[in-house]
């Protein structure tokens, strides 16, 4: 991992929080390198003990520019509460309106799930 070209931007944060450092290097590997996002910076979210990714996602859709995200990584083998997102969500600052949870598996595989503050009307 020491060699990977991305240890170094990740180092400090790996060794503050070792327990969620793997889900930390898969994420962020996979949104520089696979989705492509730009911009990218990792925030320690000491409240969670761990760290996120903040960066500019591509574009999707032509009529919409890129967009900013907030990606909390997590192990499919945690345990996550509704406790655990709000520290998430006050932790950051501003407090986006959502942010992404990426949860990884052994298996090199990560889904994310977009979390919305409160309830939200899902669109028609």
């Amino acid at each position: 991992m020491q060699n990977h070209p991305s240890y170094p931007v990740l180092s400090q944060l790996l060794a503050k929080y070792p327990a969620t450092g793997g889900a930390l290097f898969q994420v962020y590997n996979d949104l520089t390198f696979a989705q492509r996002w730009t911009d990218v910076e990792v925030l320690d979210l000491p409240a969670c003990k761990r760290a996120a990714i903040k960066g500019q996602r591509p574009a999707i859709d032509t009529d919409r520019g890129p967009s900013i995200c907030v990606v909390v990584p997590c192990s499919l083998s945690e345990s996550i509460s509704t406790s655990w997102l709000g520290a998430a969500f006050t932790s950051l600052d501003p407090s986006p309106a959502e942010i992404y949870v990426a949860i990884t598996s052994e298996d090199t595989s990560t889904v994310y799930y977009k979390i919305s503050q409160g309830i939200v009307k899902p669109p028609v």
